[in-house]
């Protein structure tokens, strides 16, 4: 096995590594933002929950990429 596409692909794994934790942690706040905000609202546990979920489908995955290689290069 050549040694130097190891190399290569050790650092591509280790980039879509850490873009898939940014996108998770990204995920996580817009979740907890979401229920925190329709709980001080009033909602019930299902409509905070649904609105946890809205907010992660919200989230913009190509500005999160596009933040994401802005902060390797």
């Amino acid at each position: 096995m050549n040694s130097g596409h190891h190399f290569n692909q050790n650092i591509m794994d280790k980039r879509e590594l850490k873009l898939a934790e940014d996108i998770r942690t990204n995920c996580i706040e817009a979740a907890k933002d979401g229920f925190n905000d329709a709980s001080m609202s009033g909602l019930c546990l299902e409509g905070a929950m649904e609105a946890a979920i809205s907010a992660i489908q919200k989230l913009n995955l190509k500005e999160l990429i596009d933040n994401h290689q802005k902060n390797i290069s």
